[in-house]
């Protein structure tokens, strides 16, 4: 597999050193806090989201309960899982695994899932279903997910389609930033089969993104359109974010940390290096508080903030800096830009444990073209947040 052409893409650095210079007073007793607090607000919410899921995102502070359909539902099921892995506590773990039968339907009957997120919901769901208790049903439901994620694969552009019927016009070819943490689905597949076949296919479409997505100034389209036929690039647009030629925000951190989590399988330095440069792009643009407005090219006024984005992008610093040399001169301040994330998500974006809000983080976006999810919670901001902190306090094994 070739390696990605880092040097067409521009590195910023990151131009104001002294916003990350000092390590801010985050310690254990204050992440333990922050944790408490996710854990109370799951707490809350337990009985509503046995057999039913959160939605996306919520309307005026609640989730509405929903069947298992959506390319979300999983992230509910992870946080469940950190609360099991954190607290020991059983009452997780069996709502979890009622669930993971939930996603064993799905993926046997086939429902709603024509669409490439089917990594990131059994990685959440099922693999640590199996990491964590050795549950073969969870395994089983997740090997299947994989068989159906590579049938989407275009082996002349060497990408995975988004979503869509495959021989849909509107559709064809086109890849998402989105993609890449669907991945470890396949990384997973192939260490536990021995075949080599998935892990060969996770490669090539994080190479494809990594070469297409990222511009040469190191920001990010959320989509990309190749030529199935002739394997050829056509063109980037956006389905999210505020233009073609702006940078979603959230997309901006699935950048941040897809690439590094394709590197924990495949070595491929590059990689890191394409991550350290769409970081520095992210970081440059961060307003006041560390906390991301909606698409980057906002860096101040009054358009919505996007903590969800946020809460990714720390998992993605977390991720890229287990990997980094101690004498990496930026690593320091990637790890205090993860700290004053962290501090701010927690003292301006978190919801008391007394209120009757269902999410955990407030004043995300889902969609803002489409009028959806804007300044609510949603649901993978609410994971991503949790994971972080867990990783923050222990050496973590990736759901996938």
């Amino acid at each position: 597999m070739g390696k990605v052409q880092v040097e067409q893409v521009y590195d910023e650095g990151i131009k104001q050193l002294e916003r990350f210079e000092n390590r801010p007073d985050v310690d254990r007793a204050f992440i333990e806090k922050a944790i408490g607090q996710i854990i109370a607000k799951i707490d809350q919410s337990l009985d509503k989201f046995t057999d039913l899921f959160p939605d996306s995102n919520t309307e005026d502070g609640i989730y509405n309960p929903i069947g298992n359909i959506e390319w979300t539902n999983s992230y509910w099921t992870g946080m469940l899982w950190l609360a099991y892995e954190w607290t020991g506590d059983e009452k997780y773990r069996t709502v979890a695994e009622k669930q993971v039968l939930s996603f064993k339907e799905r993926i046997e009957q086939r429902i709603e899932v024509n669409h490439q997120d089917v990594g990131i919901l059994y990685c959440l769901s099922c693999i640590s279903a199996y990491k964590l208790t050795g549950n073969e049903v969870a395994k089983d439901a997740a090997l299947q997910a994989a068989d159906l994620l590579i049938t989407r694969f275009y082996e002349k552009p060497g990408i995975i389609q988004a979503w869509g019927e495959l021989d849909d016009p509107e559709q064809r070819g086109r890849m998402i930033i989105d993609g890449t943490l669907n991945l470890p689905l396949l990384y997973w597949a192939s260490e536990v089969t021995g075949k080599s076949i998935y892990r060969d296919i996770a490669e090539s479409h994080v190479q494809q993104a990594a070469k297409h997505i990222v511009r040469e100034d190191a920001s990010t389209f959320h989509t990309f359109y190749m030529d199935v036929d002739t394997g050829k690039p056509i063109r980037g647009k956006t389905f999210q974010g505020y233009a073609d030629d702006s940078c979603w925000a959230r997309g901006q951190a699935w950048a941040m940390y897809g690439f590094p989590l394709s590197y924990r399988y495949t070595q491929d330095w590059s990689l890191i290096e394409q991550t350290k440069k769409v970081t520095h792009y992210y970081l440059n643009r961060l307003p006041e508080d560390f906390i991301s407005y909606w698409d980057l090219i906002f860096t101040d006024g009054d358009e919505e903030r996007d903590s969800s984005a946020a809460a990714l992008a720390i998992c993605g610093m977390l991720e890229m800096v287990r990997y980094l040399p101690l004498a990496d001169p930026n690593r320091r301040y990637y790890e205090n830009a993860v700290l004053l994330t962290v501090k701010s998500l927690y003292e301006n974006y978190t919801t008391e444990i007394a209120s009757e809000e269902e999410g955990v983080l407030r004043h995300a976006v889902y969609f803002k073209a489409g009028g959806r999810g804007i300044d609510e919670s949603c649901i993978w901001g609410d994971y991503y947040y949790f994971e972080a902190l867990i990783r923050m306090m222990k050496d973590w094994e990736l759901y996938g």
